[in-house]
């Protein structure tokens, strides 16, 4: 497919961009850029836009679903993709229009801001290493697939599992985790204070001196952590589980920023657009692609959309200083709880619905009551709050099994994948694991046993 631009084109168009970049405050990394074609689109996407990255099946699967989709036209691609590093490394689909490359130029260096001063990303990654740490990982899983004594069968195996408890680990990003005398401590100060209250009020109870042998000593949401540190793992494994770790926790600011990163992108691209002299044939398009990318979606939310709506909002009522106050303090749950008004929820025409039997039903508008309780589902199930929170509850240290903890806030687990995802656990951890989960309005706990058979008590 020709080109109706030239490269020359496009590095006049960035240095335009990059001008009004820099005039409205917009603080980057270096910015590169990679023309590529639709099927290397499809393998960045694939492969979460890294240029180099260890094998696993799942990719390729990804690969394959994704370029069938694309073939029969039931799937678009993604306009560019932008990788948090610094420099920050960008991909321009070579099959854009010129306007289209232009748009996406635009919103590429509102992603780059992003990145580089959003507190979750400054806290939680390091992106002059980006590239080096995916590379490094890919060349170690690499070299244990050679390695004769494991190869791709072992290797296999682990990632499988690591996969499937990925997003099993701590959600707080940028926090030093406390050392074991630390926690000890910890416990000891509260079981005192707890104790001194009680005798000031003169209540008569008695505060349970902390059990200090307890493994964890307290739950832990660090699934995959706990796993590395106490399973009976080899050297080999616990590395694989390290990497998938590492990669994992550099993708959940990514995860928890959604709405607020793609809002963010939408609103400095259509904003650098307006500022620049395109010809009328250009802006025309500029105009319609605009809307095609912050179009709302029927029966989902499109975070282009929200996003964009609520920075505008925020300008609107409290100047250009608060978005990039709430751009470099907030993620996606507190953006959404804190800004997503009445007003807004109403032009956006929010609505709630909940299946009831085969049917939907409408459950919530965004009217004078509604309204809240619309926001309050958003905010829950943005970032990971869409993923089970689950914890490690105790290790039984006569007969080594695990106690996993389902934190129920309403929403039970889909129990197809919970079973299998049990196996997995059983997989690294090597003894029975168990999970207590609420199913109904009953708790119960399911267990997987040494055979990976799988069986509900209570």
């Amino acid at each position: 497919m020709s080109m109706d631009y030239t490269v020359k084109q496009l590095e006049t168009w960035n240095s335009k961009i990059e001008e009004i970049v820099k005039a409205e405050g917009l603080d980057c990394y270096p910015q590169e850029f990679e023309i590529c074609s639709y099927e290397d689109m499809l393998c960045y996407e694939s492969y979460s836009g890294m240029p180099s990255h260890y094998p696993h099946w799942s990719y390729g699967k990804a690969y394959e679903r994704s370029k069938t989709l694309y073939s029969y036209n039931l799937k678009g691609l993604a306009y560019e993709m932008v990788i948090n590093s610094d420099p920050c490394l960008a991909y321009l689909m070579r099959e854009n229009t010129l306007l289209l490359q232009i748009l996406t130029i635009a919103h590429v260096y509102g992603h780059n801001d992003f990145f580089k001063n959003n507190r979750l990303f400054a806290e939680g990654t390091r992106a002059e290493y980006t590239l080096e740490m995916f590379k490094n990982h890919a060349n170690r899983i690499r070299n244990y697939i050679q390695d004769p004594s494991i190869g791709y069968e072992g290797v296999e195996r682990i990632l499988n599992a690591a996969h499937s408890i990925r997003f099993q680990t701590s959600r707080v990003v940028g926090v030093k985790k406390a050392s074991e005398e630390e926690r000890k401590k910890k416990l000891l100060d509260e079981y005192y204070a707890a104790s001194k209250l009680t005798s000031i009020l003169e209540e008569k109870k008695e505060i349970p001196f902390p059990d200090l042998n307890k493994i964890p000593l307290e739950p832990t949401e660090d699934v995959m952590g706990f796993i590395i540190d106490h399973g009976d793992l080899e050297e080999w494994e616990k590395e694989i589980m390290r990497i998938v770790k590492e990669e994992t926790q550099y993708f959940i600011p990514q995860i928890e920023t959604k709405v607020m990163n793609e809002g963010w992108a939408s609103y400095w691209h259509y904003k650098i657009l307006k500022q620049l002299d395109l010809p009328q044939a250009l802006h025309i398009e500029f105009l319609g692609r605009h809307n095609q990318v912050i179009r709302p979606f029927l029966g989902g939310i499109n975070p282009y959309y929200v996003g964009y709506m609520i920075f505008n909002d925020i300008e609107k009522k409290y100047g250009k200083e608060k978005i990039f106050e709430v751009r470099q303090t907030e993620r996606d749950q507190s953006f959404i709880r804190r800004y997503l008004t009445e007003e807004l929820c109403e032009e956006m025409n929010l609505f709630q619905y909940d299946k009831k039997s085969r049917d939907y039903e409408i459950t919530e508008v965004a009217d004078e009551s509604g309204w809240r309780e619309i926001r309050n589902t958003v905010a829950l199930q943005v970032g990971m709050g869409g993923i089970p929170y689950i914890k490690v509850e105790e290790l039984n240290q006569k007969d080594g099994s695990l106690l996993l903890a389902h934190e129920f806030d309403g929403r039970e687990l889909e129990l197809s994948y919970a079973y299998e995802t049990l196996k997995h656990v059983r997989e690294l951890w090597g003894k029975k694991v168990a999970l207590r989960t609420q199913i109904g309005k009953v708790v119960k706990t399911i267990v997987c046993d040494e055979n990976k058979k799988i069986s509900i008590l209570g």
